[in-house]
């Protein structure tokens, strides 16, 4: 909760988003923006390589001061912020790749979360804030994860991580992400604490939040509906991959990609 003596004491936060893709967070500052108008922010800088993710960020948000590639940044050559996000690559960790993990040197682009360190020990700034899937905290990666966070100890930052559910908080989407949430530790006395959220009742279901007239380009074929089910039922007899499952959009959505309607698991809608 935001009191007013805090709205009227706060500066513009100054923001870097590594990872940005299309700006999730520059979008979650502006709704912070819109319902406190004392608060204000500026994203200093992103770095993003994927010339779609670019062009969706620019399309919501302006040109974006982009460093491209996160392990070429001289962070000496970029001006100084107070909040780093670095919702780093899942590739390797999510179940639904091959889980080759996120070591330090090893390759993997989940591994770039390392190259994180360079800016949090050069630039200092005073919060950091990470999500990922689910299972960065699971038995498999627990250890690696509990070595970032031993890091970022050393480094002088308080961490509470938590998973949370998007369908908790107002979206109509069943997505478990883990956040965790650093503070350098000289801003807070005598103890550092952050407490996150609390999940509130869902009143929104997905057909809600679709378009009423859709174009008939979105709509599957027969012969694409053949195809996802003979896939499913070649994963169903395998015990293993996803499943087609199409809705009647009355419940929540599940992984929302970017290149929807070519995976089973998409969300696909019954149109009656």
């Amino acid at each position: 909760m935001v009191t007013a003596q805090a709205e009227d004491s706060m500066e513009k936060l100054r923001v870097f988003e590594a990872f940005a893709g299309y700006g999730s967070q520059h979008l979650a500052l502006k709704r912070l923006k819109r319902d406190y108008p004392s608060f204000d922010f500026e994203v200093v800088g992103i770095s993003e390589i994927d010339k779609y993710a670019i062009q969706a960020y620019e399309a919501l948000h302006g040109e974006a001061n982009n460093y491209g590639d996160i392990s070429k940044i001289d962070w000496m050559q970029v001006p100084d912020f107070d909040l780093l996000t670095y919702s780093f690559p899942c590739t390797d960790i999510s179940n639904a790749g091959q889980q080759q993990g996120f070591d330090e040197g090893s390759g993997t682009r989940s591994s770039l979360l390392w190259e994180c360190r360079k800016a949090i020990v050069q630039k200092r700034p005073k919060y950091l804030l990470m999500e990922n899937v689910k299972a960065i905290c699971s038995k498999k990666f627990m250890p690696l994860f509990q070595k970032w966070l031993q890091s970022l100890e050393d480094y002088g930052y308080y961490t509470n991580w938590a998973v949370l559910n998007a369908k908790n908080f107002g979206i109509p989407q069943n997505r478990e992400r883990c956040f965790a949430i650093s503070i350098r530790r000289d801003l807070l006395d005598p103890s550092p604490v952050y407490h996150f959220p609390e999940p509130f009742p869902l009143e929104l279901r997905l057909k809600d939040v679709l378009e009423p007239k859709v174009d008939e380009r979105y709509y599957l074929s027969d012969k694409m509906i053949q195809c996802f089910e003979n896939r499913t039922q070649i994963a169903k007899e395998k015990g293993n991959g996803f499943r087609f499952s199409p809705t009647d959009g009355g419940g929540n959505a599940k992984a929302i990609t970017t290149c929807a309607g070519n995976r089973t698991d998409d969300n696909f809608i019954i149109d009656e």
